[in-house]
């Protein structure tokens, strides 16, 4: 390290540091192919989320000039569906999903172990219903387009069931490590 605070090492080149994640939030270890995995899901989100700023601004500038471009408005509303979905794999990766934890916070040991593997198989059930009833949408829906990009509605619909399985790939991953008698206060300290 420099005076400045600076590294003096060389950098490596940019697409080494997006394979590893290096520009995304830090997440938990992982197995390589579980964190390869996650770090897919994350940059897909962070691409989702790229293309729909463009998509607001691109609509917020023809607004601007008296003109509206429905396919932006719609395109838009697709991809908050996937972004939204993909998200909430991402949380489930850092263990930043929603949780109100009052009850299992006053439990330790054995007695939190296995209150973190009841909500996590609860949580498993749920997961495997959007997965099951997100796919029968996305069978049903071949039938109809969306009106202004005139492509089928499946490809709306399909965001559920894959963010809902992003979503228990990580939820399994932590049941296993409680399993491995790793919960979840051991893994997530409090800030």
């Amino acid at each position: 390290m420099t005076r400045s605070g600076t590294s003096t090492a060389p950098r490596q080149p940019l697409p080494r540091a997006l394979l590893r994640g290096d520009l995304l939030p830090a997440a938990p270890a992982a197995p390589p192919m579980l964190a390869a995995f996650g770090t897919l899901v994350d940059w897909g989100v962070v691409a989702i989320g790229a293309v729909m700023i463009v998509l607001v601004f691109v609509n917020v500038l023809l607004h601007v000039f008296g003109k509206d471009m429905a396919a932006v408005t719609e395109l838009a509303e697709l991809l908050m569906v996937w972004v939204t979905f993909l998200s909430g794999g991402s949380a489930t990766r850092r263990g930043a999903q929603m949780t109100i934890t009052e009850f299992i916070d006053k439990l330790g040991g054995g007695a939190r172990a296995a209150a973190d593997a009841v909500i996590d198989l609860v949580a498993v059930a749920v997961l495997l219903l959007l997965i099951w009833f997100g796919f029968n949408l996305v069978i049903v829906g071949w039938g109809n387009e969306l009106t202004v990009l005139q492509i089928p509605m499946s490809f709306q619909y399909l965001g559920m069931p894959v963010g809902a399985f992003a979503m228990l790939v990580w939820v399994v991953y932590d049941l296993y490590l409680i399993a491995q008698g790793k919960t979840r206060d051991q893994r997530w300290p409090k800030e």
